[in-house]
């Protein structure tokens, strides 16, 4: 089974303000070739873009029955799979546990689209670490890395990790700025 990696981060300036800027990064390695995307919206909240980034992600592989290890800083994506919310929400009728309407229902389901015919493992990484941080604090967070995510990884595999997800952060940060750019020069 081939094995595609995807790391994806969502950002938003202003985050449920009128007004507001988000972006969306994410990175696709599969073996050797390397894929990066960026883009964003108006008026958007910050989980939307993080489920945008991975589904503009998954909207680029041509195959299926891929193993997919996916990297996110977003404890809203990531623990929606691993607990499963998703099964609970569909069984309500796109309801949550307070019987309320499932927020980004239309990307959720988009989301599910393109899962579907796929294997993947959802990875929570904390995000904003600065990888030239002390070694004894990076350890710190990599021990935290691997209470939610199993012993699979060895340190350098983290390292690699978080260069990634500060790579989509920035890639999530290239709409925002640029917006904000052009809405300075328009004023």
């Amino acid at each position: 089974m081939k094995i595609v990696n995807i790391y994806t981060d969502g950002a938003c300036s202003g985050n449920q303000n009128d007004n507001n800027i988000g972006g969306w990064g994410c990175v696709l390695e599969f073996g050797e070739h390397r894929k990066e995307l960026h883009g964003g919206e108006i008026d958007t909240t910050n989980n939307r873009m993080e489920l945008t980034a991975l589904i503009s992600a998954l909207e680029c592989l041509k195959e299926k029955n891929l193993s997919l290890n996916i990297f996110s800083d977003s404890s809203y994506v990531i623990n929606c799979f691993r607990n499963k919310w998703y099964v609970k929400w569909q069984q309500n009728g796109w309801k949550n546990s307070a019987k309320e309407p499932v927020e980004n229902r239309e990307l959720w389901e988009r989301l599910l689209t393109l899962l579907d015919g796929q294997t993947p493992r959802f990875y929570l990484v904390k995000g904003h670490l600065n990888l030239g941080w002390t070694e004894a604090k990076l350890n710190t967070y990599f021990e935290k890395f691997k209470t939610h995510n199993g012993n699979g990884f060895s340190y350098d595999d983290w390292l690699k990790i978080v260069s990634m997800n500060i790579r989509c952060d920035e890639l999530a940060n290239v709409f925002v700025n640029e917006t904000n750019e052009e809405r300075k020069n328009n004023a």
